[in-house]
């Protein structure tokens, strides 16, 4: 089966859309990006315009938002209740304070994660450096990841997005607002380069709580508290690999892979073999492990966390962009990648940012929740979970 794939700079990362029928190319990387413009607008913290910067300018008071970036805030929250709380979406202003306070696009170097392989690109390269981890790489072997009996438990769920920690009456019309507290000082944000390394900066603050954003999703009305800052940096980019991938294999019929920096979702049928993934432990140029391709199959996914990535400078340490919401720092470092196949991106990638943040305990987590995963440590070792073929 020929397929087809082409890839652009979007969301600050790598776009990839693959395709079993090259004629379908150009549709499907117009629906992508329109599905990637609508998530920015709704949910980027680093834009003026987007919704979630209004929303944080009405703190305190009942919003009514609109659907997409509801459907995001759900997401959100949900992650945060089926993760036990290590990915929550109130880290936002934690994440500020640790200097991550404006896009990483112009900083960061080529994007850590996934590539699907074997397969035409559009354009030439199509933004990959095949000598490279986490690029176009010939595979010494490939495995087969059927995902359909092995992700489930309370991530594995196929199509829609169940919103969490709403207990609020849909009907009663009563005020959100008037049922709010004020959370204590969740650091102040800062401008500048997230590289900068000033030494000026406040100690880590725990996030306030995901249980304190009030949210009704059938009226979509939202309560922010005061000093309480949004991240969806964890879920929204999955979120939108999902909602593309459903969405261009709706309407162009065919097999459909979409990668946004990592975070993989299958939709229809793919090519004889399922989608060939090559993984990427290390993205300072090492080549990716030839027993490290796996074949990703219709309508499932695979997501990857890690701390090798958008780092820099501060306070004289090493920081990056996974921040562990019940200290509002960095994590203790275990793991430098985790990988984790389920049913959504979103499942997919909340697991694997939670196990970052969980560090030595993430396997058994990850076991209990049936969640195949390859986690790999500082030092290169190597720990799979039931379900992820050895």
């Amino acid at each position: 089966m020929t397929t087809a794939a082409t890839a652009f700079r979007a969301l600050g990362t790598t776009a990839e859309v693959v395709v079993t029928d090259p004629a379908r190319l150009s549709t499907a990387a117009e629906l992508l990006h329109e599905e990637l413009a609508a998530i920015d607008l709704a949910c980027s913290r680093f834009r003026a315009d987007s919704e979630i910067s209004r929303l944080h300018e009405t703190a305190g008071r009942q919003v009514r938002v609109g659907p997409l970036l509801a459907e995001a805030l759900g997401v959100a929250l949900r992650a945060a209740r089926v993760s036990d709380g290590l990915v929550d979406p109130t880290v936002g202003a934690a994440v500020r304070e640790l200097g991550y306070d404006r896009d990483f696009a112009e900083v960061a170097g080529r994007e850590f994660g996934f590539a699907a392989t074997g397969r035409s690109q559009d354009g030439g390269s199509a933004g990959h450096d095949p000598g490279s981890a986490g690029g176009l790489a010939a595979a010494g072997r490939s495995y087969d990841l059927d995902v359909v009996e092995a992700a489930g438990c309370e991530f594995g769920f196929a199509g829609g997005f169940a919103a969490a920690g709403c207990s609020q009456d849909r009907d009663s019309g009563r005020d959100l607002a008037a049922a709010i507290g004020e959370p204590g000082s969740a650091g102040q944000a800062r401008s500048g380069e997230p590289a900068a390394d000033t030494g000026d900066f406040a100690p880590p603050t725990p996030a306030p709580g995901w249980h304190r954003v009030l949210f009704d999703p059938g009226q979509r009305l939202v309560v922010l508290p005061r000093g309480v800052r949004l991240d969806l940096g964890a879920t929204a980019k999955a979120l939108a690999a999902d909602r593309a991938a459903r969405r261009i294999h709706s309407v162009v019929g065919c097999g459909t892979l979409v990668n946004l920096g990592g975070d993989l979702r299958a939709a229809g049928r793919g090519p004889a073999g399922g989608w060939q993934v090559a993984l990427a432990d290390d993205h300072a140029g090492a080549v990716a492990r030839p027993d490290a391709t796996v074949a990703l199959h219709r309508d499932f996914a695979l997501a990857s966390s890690g701390i090798t990535r958008r780092r820099w400078r501060r306070g004289g340490r090493t920081v990056h962009h996974i921040v562990d919401p019940r200290t509002g720092d960095v994590p203790e470092p275990r793991w430098r990648t985790v990988t984790v196949a389920a049913k959504s991106t979103v499942d997919a990638n909340t697991a694997a940012t939670a196990a970052v943040v969980l560090g030595t305990g993430a396997p058994e987590w990850l076991a209990r929740r049936r969640l195949p995963a390859r986690l790999v440590g500082l030092g290169g070792d190597v720990v799979t979970t039931p379900g992820w073929p050895s």
